[in-house]
């Protein structure tokens, strides 16, 4: 999976970097997992993991290319008081399922 930045913009006012790029993941054949992106994203702009919310990933018909938008945050304080709850869990690990004890 290679990850290239289109574009990145800075924006003081949210405390934040809007970051267009593309996924090419000839590799997996299918889009890969958010999480994976994420880490992916956050290892090119050499940025901590848990700062990068990425808000939308799709992949171009017929292709093995992916484009998607993220945000990163200066502090995970201000992620949670600017990004919506939804994107905050999609951006999250999966939490693994309680065991009942019978």
């Amino acid at each position: 999976m290679e990850v290239k930045v289109i574009s990145e913009r800075k924006n003081p006012l949210l405390k934040r970097r809007e970051v267009d790029f593309r996924v090419e993941h000839n590799q997996t054949g299918s889009t890969p997992p958010r999480l994976e992106v994420r880490k992916a994203v956050a290892n090119v702009l050499e940025t901590d993991a848990n700062l990068v919310f990425v808000k939308k990933l799709e992949t171009k018909t017929g292709t093995h290319t992916a484009v998607g938008l993220a945000n990163v945050y200066d502090s995970a304080e201000q992620a949670k008081l600017i990004e919506p709850e939804y994107i905050i869990k999609r951006n999250a690990p999966p939490e693994k399922p309680e065991k009942k004890r019978g």
